[in-house]
């Protein structure tokens, strides 16, 4: 997918903000163009705040570049994008977990760090095995919700979970050319409740929504 230059600006600063605030970022919106599009610093705004920020950008950079979108999606991409967002924030960058943690505000466990290596092996496998067999944007949006669901269910890594789960999500849709999903901070509890639930079924049909929705946004930068 060859995205508008002008686009790609609007969806790293969208994608910053919104995937960062659901985290409970405090960065504003006006705050992160002015991060992501002028190198600029607003005052009172922390250093662990401001790399969330700038760790995003160059995240999403990574993904959307030919090269990466070109490749097959393996490990290397997905904990390469780890180590990008969580630069000068956590330790363990870009590996699996080694202790136990949770998702705030859901009752279910996520899985154990022994079992990790295993379930993610199979979950790589199934997108991809999925990926190659399907073509109707319908079937790939509901194989990218599901299987988000099921990443974050797993919660592989020691932080930074939802926002490496929602940049993968992206990957895969522009893999097939579709357009991006954009989660926004005020969406937190709908999106919440479908991992809480495993409600793929309505996840799916909200994402579909909001794609469409991104569609015509892309095509309007092309005029």
């Amino acid at each position: 997918m060859v995205l508008p230059n002008e686009y790609v600006e609007d969806l790293l600063v969208r994608m910053s903000y919104h995937s960062s605030a659901i985290e409970n970022n405090t960065i504003s919106l006006p705050e992160t163009v002015s991060i992501i599009l002028h190198n600029t610093v607003p005052n009172k705004v922390s250093l662990r705040e401001l790399y969330e920020i700038d760790n995003h950008r160059h995240a999403m950079e990574y993904l959307l570049s030919p090269d990466t979108l070109e490749k097959d999606f393996t490990f290397d991409i997905l904990c390469d994008t780890h180590a990008i967002l969580m630069d000068r924030l956590h330790h363990e960058r870009g590996v699996f977990k080694t202790e136990e943690n949770f998702i705030k505000g859901v009752d279910f466990d996520t899985a154990h760090p022994k079992e990790t290596p295993v379930l993610m092996k199979q979950w790589m496998d199934n997108v991809n095995f999925r990926m190659d067999i399907l073509h109707s944007n319908k079937d790939v949006i509901n194989l990218v919700c599901e299987s988000h669901i099921e990443f974050e269910r797993i919660h592989p890594f020691a932080d930074g979970n939802g926002r490496t789960g929602r940049l993968m999500m992206n990957y895969l849709l522009m893999k097939k050319d579709i357009a991006p999903l954009v989660i926004e901070k005020q969406e937190k509890e709908r999106y919440i409740y479908f991992l809480a639930n495993q409600d793929a079924k309505s996840f799916s049909d909200f994402a579909e929504e909001k794609i469409n929705k991104e569609g015509k946004r892309i095509k309007s930068f092309e005029v």
